[in-house]
């Protein structure tokens, strides 16, 4: 990020780096790749080496390095600058707000200058006298890498089990230890998922089993604390290797689900926590049938795409549930504008997380059929339920936040309407006033409007003059929704204007926008990239010849498109991690 802000800043600016040093340039040799159409050519496999030992390999590396440096060492006074302009902007001991599940207050909370959080619990209020659950930094010591992914609590309060990871190869190991004593215990299962969940016996850990090869999780485990690993019950093995898996309980708890997905289908096979073995299926997979389910009361309600492209949700009866999709009956009937991207169910009402008009946004519909939208007072925002772990309650969370506003926690009352603050995020010497956000509508060559959000500086002029940082992803269905950023504001600070460009191949108008997006379609992720550029500089919101252009992973694949398509249109192109080397990864069975 440090070199990011600065070179970014300095291209803008239309400085010039320095010029003396030569280029390097990797080697071609010929190698051709198998595939079942016939052998390709990649002059450039030998740059791949998974032991990362390969001496020529490295020696390019590191000559590339060194290029690098040598070009930006003139940006090292203003890196350094933007950076501790960076860091000033973040609160250095922040904290969560509290959330209750089963009688007690959960929370995080940073120590100043610590790189990860302590996780503490209080019985009874959130005022109590904290418990340590995870001491995330003493957990960290003697280890170049740490992550602590998902954990979960026994059902009567006194275990944790939870998966770290000291490497960084996303092979977690599972463990387990009594919150009260911080005893841990002897049970420890490697390569897993991070996804656990505890049947109703507390004796019993739900776990998904990675294959050792490919690592993608398979089998659906199930472990009784105390007895050896060998000796896990496999719950189901999905063989088919398009398909990942996922294991959670329901709203009420009174269900464990395992879940598989592909990119095209999903399948729900669900059992009672107190009986984690008598699994059933709730619908069987069919290509481009999407479903999740949850369950809460008499009922469960399912997120389905059947017989809505934008998603709908429906209801099914516990007493009808052996008739299976026949019986599924509408509670919130399919829109063309409309997408459902998540809901969360309460007695009495549902909280439903949806997109329209560009916007991620929040509605509650009462079981009497009232539908009430949270509303936002900005142009472009995103809402997002929050922690919600107990449906006997009116209140329901969700965090809002924009370009201009900071992360804030609110909750409303979904019979009243009433709502309540329960935490703005903390960015030290930010004032919001200071800054606009925009939604604009930029036309793509086939005519289609692709939304912009966009910030600046108040008191920056529209009159072709500005630099402009753009970036977009765009890819897998994923939307990219506004937020603060504090690296972002030291170059708003300096008149700089920051775009995001929400392209096709994300889901921010409906699933729609994503099929035109992938595919045979991907082209348009590229061309709608450029297009909102060229309405960006036209409209006067920005310099030609002063942009810089931005995206990370199949972002990075957007800007090797962008890069060949239009050169000419971008001062600075940054590929974060690009994944551009598709043909020869998916030709790779490993």
């Amino acid at each position: 990020m440090r070199w990011l802000a600065a070179t970014g800043l300095m291209a803008l600016a239309g400085s010039a780096l320095a010029q003396q040093a030569t280029p390097p340039v990797a080697a071609k040799k010929p190698y051709q790749v198998p595939s079942p159409n016939g052998a390709r050519e990649d002059e450039y496999y030998w740059l791949r080496d998974d032991t990362r030992k390969n001496p020529e390999m490295l020696a390019y590396l590191n000559a590339e390095n060194a290029y690098a440096d040598a070009q930006l060492a003139a940006l090292k006074p203003l890196e350094a600058k933007l950076y501790a302009e960076t860091v000033a902007h973040i609160k250095q001991d922040d904290s969560s707000v509290p959330y209750r599940k089963n009688g007690y207050w959960y929370s995080s909370r940073f120590a100043t200058g610590a790189d990860y959080p302590l996780i503490e619990r209080r019985q009874g209020s959130a005022t109590a006298p904290a418990t340590m659950v995870f001491d995330q930094p003493a957990m960290a010591k003697g280890h170049s890498f740490f992550s602590l992914s998902d954990w979960a609590v026994s059902p009567d309060n006194r275990l944790v089990a939870w998966a770290e990871d000291t490497v960084g190869r996303r092979q977690y190991v599972l463990k387990v230890k009594d919150i009260a004593t911080g005893r841990i215990h002897e049970d420890t299962i490697t390569n897993i998922e991070p996804n656990i969940v505890w049947a109703a016996d507390n004796r019993t850990i739900l776990y998904i089993a990675k294959d050792p090869t490919t690592l993608r999780g398979y089998r659906a485990m199930a472990h009784v604390l105390g007895t050896p690993v060998s000796t896990d019950r496999m719950l189901y093995e999905e063989k088919d290797d398009t398909f990942s898996m996922a294991i959670g309980r329901t709203t009420d708890d009174r269900y464990i689900c395992i879940g598989v997905q592909s990119t095209v289908s999903d399948e729900q096979r669900c059992a009672p926590a107190a009986q984690p073995t008598a699994f059933t299926v709730i619908a069987p997979r069919e290509r481009e049938f999407r479903y999740s389910p949850d369950h809460l009361g008499n009922r469960w309600i399912i997120r389905t795409n059947r017989g809505a492209k934008n998603y709908k949700l429906a209801v099914l009866a516990d007493a009808d549930m052996a008739k299976g999709v026949v019986a599924w009956r509408d509670l919130v009937p399919g829109s063309d504008t409309v997408f459902i991207e998540d809901f969360k169910p309460f007695n009495g009402f549902v909280a439903i997380d949806q997109r329209e008009g560009g916007n991620r946004m929040i509605r509650l519909l009462t079981d009497a059929g009232k539908s009430v939208p949270v509303k936002a007072d900005e142009p472009a925002y995103r809402m997002g339920l929050s922690t919600n772990e107990e449906p006997d309650t009116p209140w329901v969370r969700y965090t809002y936040g924009s370009l201009v506003t900071p992360t804030t926690t609110y909750e409303i009352n979904a019979r009243t309407g009433e709502r309540r603050t329960l935490k703005v995020t903390p960015v030290p010497g930010y004032d919001p006033a200071l800054y606009v956000t925009e939604r604009v509508w930029a036309p793509a060559r086939d005519g289609t409007r692709i939304p912009v959000s966009l910030v600046y500086r108040r008191g920056v002029k529209r009159d072709g003059t500005a630099p402009l940082f753009q970036y977009a992803y765009g890819s897998y269905g994923n939307s990219t929704d506004p937020g603060v950023d504090a690296g972002r504001i030291p170059l708003l600070d300096r008149g700089m204007v920051y775009a995001i460009a929400h392209i096709r191949g994300g889901q921010e108008m409906g699933r729609g926008w994503y099929d035109d997006g992938h595919l045979l379609n991907k082209k348009n992720s590229f061309t709608d990239f450029i297009d909102v550029t060229r309405y960006l500089v036209a409209q006067k919101y920005a310099a030609p010849g002063r942009v810089a252009a931005m995206g990370g992973s199949a972002g990075g694949l957007l800007m090797g498109g962008v890069a060949n398509m239009a050169p000419q249109d971008y001062k600075l192109i940054i590929a974060q991690v690009p994944f551009v080397d598709v043909v020869t990864t998916m030709l790779d069975a490993s």
